[in-house]
């Protein structure tokens, strides 16, 4: 009897081990986080201050790799073909979307060969216009570009661009026809936008930040549905046009395969280090906030803008390729 007591005793200790053994799969000894875009923008800060705390949690190695162009499909695609054993990981932001919305010959899926893993923190843009322009709200300058169509130039990083897309969803809402300048990366536009060379650009306020302190450049709006304590007496687009609201993310995904107690494991990790002093102080910049989704949340977050942007980009024919 004694015999059979301490046979089930440690049945049943296996049991549980195999159990917490379930609920902490492995993880490799080496992670790679790649970022499609080229080293020193505000993806790859995220991610090189991701990297070693992730590795501190896990007891590995966590590198950043950078693997720009393409407008990130580059980067992407290297992932989508990477190992399925979370080894490679892809933290990207809102691009990756608009990119697949107005690129429809891409070599990968973005939802079938991805597997989201976790949103880091998501913001609004901004909306500005040159110092130089007379417009001291929104609606001043809607209402200028309703008398003239066309009249009003706007810049963005490019053709299917963020940016981009959000400035034509604006001109949607608000029945206006802003004409579109789309420069080689949004340095470029901010400093046409400081000269006075356009009128109108969306951006993350970091880009803009130096111009904007330089008085050369002045903020009307943020794309947020409500008031943004980072951005304290700028309203919010929804204001002047009620449901327009448009907010950039930085997330991490994984090569679809991955096993789901792994993400798992990822997702409660990146969570955590999200909400960090270290992160805060690279988000609050843009105003960005931590998100704090399940990997389905996001997943389903994906979907839904990669079906709001493919419309808009449908209904204006716009193509980046």
């Amino acid at each position: 009897m004694k015999a059979l007591k301490e046979t089930l005793l440690f049945l049943a200790g296996a049991a549980l081990a195999g159990t917490a053994a379930a609920a902490q799969p492995d993880v490799p000894k080496q992670v790679k986080i790649v970022v499609p875009f080229t080293a020193g923008a505000s993806n790859d800060a995220i991610a090189r201050a991701i990297a070693p705390q992730l590795a501190a949690r896990f007891g590995n190695t966590v590198i950043v790799e950078n693997r720009g162009g393409a407008a990130g499909a580059i980067g992407s695609e290297y992932v989508a073909r990477s190992a399925k054993d979370g080894s490679v990981l892809l933290l990207t932001s809102s691009t990756f979307l608009t990119t697949a919305a107005t690129q429809p010959h891409l070599p990968y899926d973005p939802l079938k060969q991805f597997a989201p893993v976790a949103m880091i923190g998501q913001g609004p843009l901004v909306i500005a216009t040159s110092a130089q322009t007379p417009y001291g709200s929104l609606q001043q300058l809607l209402e200028a570009a309703r008398k003239r169509p066309g009249a009003l130039n706007y810049g963005s990083a490019g053709v299917g661009s963020l940016a981009h897309l959000a400035t034509v969803m604006l001109d949607d809402a608000a029945g206006t026809a802003m004409t579109h300048v789309p420069y080689k990366g949004a340095a470029n536009a901010a400093s046409d936008l400081a000269g006075g060379l356009i009128d109108v650009m969306l951006s993350n306020y970091s880009t803009l930040a130096p111009v904007v302190q330089g008085k050369k450049v002045k903020l009307l709006a943020t794309t947020a549905e409500a008031p943004q304590p980072a951005f304290p007496g700028l309203p919010p687009a929804a204001q002047t046009l009620p449901g327009y609201s448009v907010q950039i993310w930085v997330g991490v995904f994984a090569p679809a395969g991955t096993p789901q107690p792994y993400i798992d494991r990822l997702n409660a990790a990146l969570n955590e280090i999200s909400a960090s002093p270290e992160m805060s102080a690279l988000l609050d910049i843009d105003g960005t906030v931590p998100a704090r989704q399940s990997s389905a949340e996001f997943g389903e977050r994906v979907r839904d803008e990669l079906s709001l942007w493919q419309g808009i980009a449908r209904k204006h024919g716009i193509s980046s390729e």
